[in-house]
């Protein structure tokens, strides 16, 4: 039992290590926003890989068929959704409603949603869970209600505490920055995580095609 929470930890932790559009978008809210905004919007994505948890443990069958049957419809539609998270962001001025740096660090539910959403739509996200899964061995047959869902948040803190470390790590570098470098890297981050968005909608369209 404790090998798999201890199992469990360490897939939340390289979960959320792959470099994709939701990563880019933590380290984006860190250094423009603060640590608050960085460890909530990574929050969004361990919800994400909690979901992604459980259907691997309890519909890894079902899960894996539908993701064979309509691989090229589940790029297209995140690939949109990445791509238009990905403009807003490059478009917006986390500076605009306040003078100074140190004001904007605030929980904000749009942060949560955002980083919620962008994980739920990454195409390869579940993939990687599954795989992670099946690399750590973590095997939870015979196992009573309450010992799965230990091991689901085990895999959950492992997670949160990996977003926390890299937002509270960012966070300390953005009073180094201009206000002007920030809304640079707010508009170079969003722009790239929409690039990543066109990527999986161009694939996935052209899977459908051909």
């Amino acid at each position: 039992m404790l090998l798999n929470i201890i199992k469990a930890f360490c897939v939340g932790i390289c979960a959320s290590v792959p470099l994709g559009p939701i990563a880019i978008m933590v380290v984006q809210k860190s250094l423009s926003k603060g640590v608050r905004s960085g460890f909530i919007t990574g929050a969004g994505a361990s919800t994400a890989d909690t979901i992604y948890a459980i259907v691997a443990l309890f519909f890894l069958a079902i899960a894996q068929e539908l993701l064979n049957r309509y691989s090229a419809e589940i790029l297209i539609g995140g690939g949109i959704v990445v791509s238009v998270i990905g403009i807003l962001l490059a478009v917006s001025n986390p500076f605009r409603k306040v003078g100074q740096i140190d004001k904007v660090d605030e929980i904000s539910s749009k942060d949560y949603f955002q980083g919620l959403l962008m994980a739920l739509t990454n195409p390869g996200a579940i993939a990687i869970m599954f795989g992670l899964f099946a690399s750590f061995g973590l095997d939870l047959s015979g196992y009573a209600f309450w010992q799965t869902a230990l091991v689901i948040i085990s895999l959950s803190v492992g997670s949160l505490l990996y977003w926390f470390g890299v937002s509270y790590s960012l966070s300390r570098f953005r009073k180094k920055f201009k206000m002007n470098t920030l809304i640079l890297i707010n508009r170079i981050a969003g722009w790239i995580i929409a690039a990543i968005g066109i990527l999986f909608f161009t694939y996935g369209l052209y899977e459908l095609m051909f």
